[in-house]
């Protein structure tokens, strides 16, 4: 027997693919199921390639139905599975924060540097920190690290922007602190390394010190007295060394397996009038580099859990040797694996290049995964929350695509999102023999009447007693003289001829059950005269031409609403013309 007429995989199938459905707004991901199915029928393991035949199979004949209709279907045939289902879903909760009992305050930073606008590749550490901040009732800290004015140099447009794009995440900091007005408080704590033996100015060619630190021994400037390394920090300061030419290094230990950790590099000199800063000018022209401001703002902001990607590890054993120089003690680190978004441009210097080459037409272009972007796309804070929460803080690698961030966001979207209908590429349709004048009475949710409805009048005209309608190009190329198709909400047509730029058609009957029985394809519809002109932007910034319904001239900018059969849309203007960005199907 094959699996095809196989009717208990053939159910087992089924349910599997309506709940992975339902979980993620409509849409089954068949490459879920297949282990599944396995783990349960494990005679399968030998037959995956005929088995994931079948569940592609089922998986399409879901995905074609509304995600009532498979809410529908699971609550009649298996009530206790969804049931399951929301109950797992609820219990998803973050893992405890090691040590938390020890703290008598939690306090995480996100430390982004503003020389980009923020996009989803900074949402983890965002959100971590500030779910873990608010779940222990601790405090969040926003720290700009803003030392680098010649390499990463900041611009202060990305300052507010920044700020914004967490207040939109829903993650506004309780406290914020900006590392270029902190240059005393890290030169007082360079001194006193350097005072007190724990590290030295090294003049040394940086290509000479490497030789050197790979052979595991040190280099001359090492064995210096704490004076003669504090008079050429003076020296630093006050100009007599130009840039490249010294540096303050931090004493690890020169045998330590990872050359990376081996005496690094805490303060250099930047050409204070070739780099000027973008906020304090050329006042300053030794920099810290990362580890030295890092560890000593989480230190002094009393940073109690440090909450990143597993890229810092070796940053955090290079500031535990600082750390023990200063007496002080290393905060509770959780690093995290790898987050990929496929298909998520991801670059921030490829961003920042597009924008100046004239590629994207600003930071919220719809190609970019910028917050901007999504926001004006219509992807909601709470979605990218949910998915973030849901992935952790696990070490494990994790690959994720738009479609998971797209399922979160249905969730959130389709309870409340109204429909109206878009007609893209529209053609005519002239509808013969219309025997009355019908009235459509089309909800503007299919679950929630109290929301209203959009209502429109169909009067037949002329001696053939015709009705015209616009309807989608692809709907007309889909047509076959002879088939019924229906009208969603009005009646069912009979198919007479299909042109390049037309269909003509006959009515056949008011009834659904009728249109049902002759299983004819619903397709949406505006009458003539009764629209208005509407353009949707696409995530690859192409323009999708067409003609919305004259309902929608009452909608706000800023609204999301959905366009059926098409999708979830942000209405970004209404006048003069209305345009619409698109999220998702």
């Amino acid at each position: 027997m094959t699996l095809e007429n196989d009717k208990a995989l053939r159910e087992l199938v089924l349910k599997a693919a309506l709940l992975n459905a339902i979980q993620h707004g409509g849409k089954a991901q068949a490459g879920a199921l297949v282990g599944r199915i396995i783990s349960e029928r494990q005679e399968l393991k030998t037959k995956a390639k005929e088995l994931s035949g079948l569940i592609n199979k089922v998986v399409n004949e879901v995905n074609s139905l509304s995600v009532e209709e498979q809410k529908r279907r699971v609550e009649e045939k298996w009530p206790e599975a969804l049931k399951k289902e929301k109950a797992e879903e609820e219990e998803k909760r973050l893992p405890p924060l090691p040590n938390a009992d020890k703290y008598e305050q939690v306090v995480t930073r996100f430390s982004p540097n503003p020389d980009c606008v923020l996009h989803l590749g900074s949402a983890r550490a965002i959100i971590l920190s500030h779910e873990y901040a608010r779940l222990y009732k601790g405090k969040f800290v926003l720290r700009f690290e803003d030392t680098d004015p010649k390499v990463k140099k900041p611009v202060l447009e990305f300052y507010d922007r920044i700020r914004e794009d967490l207040d939109w995440l829903g993650c506004k900091a309780d406290e914020e602190c900006i590392q270029s007005d902190r240059l005393p408080i890290y030169y007082e704590y360079a001194e006193r390394l350097l005072r007190e033996g724990n590290a030295y100015v090294c003049t040394c060619q940086p290509e000479q010190f490497r030789k050197k630190s790979l052979s595991r021994e040190p280099c001359d400037c090492r064995s210096l007295s704490a004076e003669e390394n504090l008079e050429r920090w003076q020296r630093m300061l006050e100009g007599s060394y130009s840039e490249g030419e010294a540096v303050v290094r931090v004493k690890t230990d020169m045998k330590h397996p990872n050359p990376a950790v081996r005496d690094w590099p805490a303060l250099r000199i930047i050409d204070a009038a070739k780099y000027p800063h973008p906020r304090v000018g050329s006042k300053y022209r030794v920099w810290p580099l990362y580890n030295m401001a890092a560890g000593v703002d989480d230190h002094l902001l009393g940073i109690t859990h440090v909450i990143r990607g597993k890229e810092h590890l070796t940053n955090q054993v290079r500031q535990e040797y600082m750390y023990r120089h200063l007496g002080w003690k290393y905060p509770e680190a959780i690093h995290y694996g790898r987050l990929k978004i496929t298909g998520a441009f991801l670059s921030k210097s490829k961003i920042v290049q597009g924008m100046s080459e004239g590629v994207y037409t600003g930071w919220d272009d719809p190609r970019l995964a910028t917050f901007a972007a999504l926001r004006k796309r219509g992807i909601t804070p709470g979605a990218v929350k949910k998915m973030i929460v849901d992935v952790g803080p696990k070490t494990a690698d994790v690959t994720l695509s738009w479609e998971n961030l797209y399922a979160y966001n249905r969730k959130i979207l389709d309870p409340d999102s109204k429909r109206y209908f878009f007609v893209s590429e529209p053609i005519a349709l002239k509808v013969k023999n219309v025997p009355k004048a019908f009235r459509a009475k089309l909800p503007l949710h299919p679950e929630k009447p109290e929301l209203g409805f959009r209502e429109y009048t169909v009067t037949p005209k002329g001696e053939d007693e015709a009705a015209t309608f616009w309807v989608a190009k692809r709907d007309g190329d889909a047509a076959e003289v002879g088939n019924t198709i229906r009208l969603i909400e009005l009646f069912n047509v009979k198919i007479d001829g299909v042109n390049a730029d037309s269909l003509e058609a006959s009515f056949a009957s008011e009834a659904y059950d009728e249109a049902r029985k002759a299983k004819a394809k619903l397709i949406h519809w505006i009458p003539k005269s009764s629209e208005v002109p509407c353009q949707v932007v696409m995530p690859d910034a192409t323009v999708n031409e067409g003609i919305a319904e004259n309902a929608c001239k009452k909608l706000k900018s800023g609204t999301v609403i959905q366009f059926e059969r098409f999708g979830f849309v942000r209405i970004d203007q209404v006048v003069p013309k209305l345009k619409a960005y698109f999220a998702h199907k």
